[in-house]
């Protein structure tokens, strides 16, 4: 059972990132493509593939993480 959202851990704008998918984009296929920003720091990648975005994602969320920011 998942505690009420208020008892949740605060969202932060550190953590917080756009998708864009490109048009043509077939999620239930596997089949993705688009590009990625992180919001705080504005890097951002082209992805062609899920594990291209979550590579990113996990590279931004430890740069994070390294720095001490939540």
């Amino acid at each position: 059972m998942k505690p009420p959202i208020e008892e949740q851990a605060p969202l932060s704008p550190h953590w917080a990132f756009v998708v864009q998918f490109r048009v043509g984009t077939e999620v239930e296929q596997g089949q993705v493509s688009g590009r990625v920003e992180h919001i705080v720091s504005g890097q951002a990648a082209h992805f062609q593939s899920v594990e291209e975005l979550w590579a990113f994602l996990h590279q931004s969320l430890t740069e994070v993480k390294r720095h001490g920011r939540s």
